[in-house]
């Protein structure tokens, strides 16, 4: 008979990988559109740095960064322009996704 908790833990996991998959695909699309109509910076960011939320909307995904969260912001050459704010990994999408295109 088949272990029953090493099956479930086994479906769990997979679960769980196919939702990362699948919310990094959309974040992955939605960065490309955002870099294509210039909502987010082609060109690489000047200055980076990361520091814990303060509850900051991420840029790439347009949620809230929640305060027991790293929070990446960074800022571009354009004059007056706010720092641009992500999650780690929507940070993460966001650099490879302007790097392919």
């Amino acid at each position: 008979m088949p272990d029953e908790t090493g099956f479930r833990a086994k479906a769990r996991e997979a679960i769980r990988a196919t939702r990362e998959a699948t919310m990094d695909e959309s974040l992955r699309l939605s960065s490309q559109r955002k870099i294509r109509d210039g909502r987010l910076p082609y060109e690489g960011i000047t200055k980076i740095w990361s520091s814990p939320s303060a509850g900051e909307t991420c840029d790439a995904c347009e949620t809230i960064v929640s305060i027991d969260q790293l929070v990446m912001e960074g800022t571009t050459r354009a004059p007056g322009r706010r720092p641009f704010t992500f999650h780690v990994r929507c940070f993460q999408i966001w650099d490879h996704e302007k790097r392919a295109t």
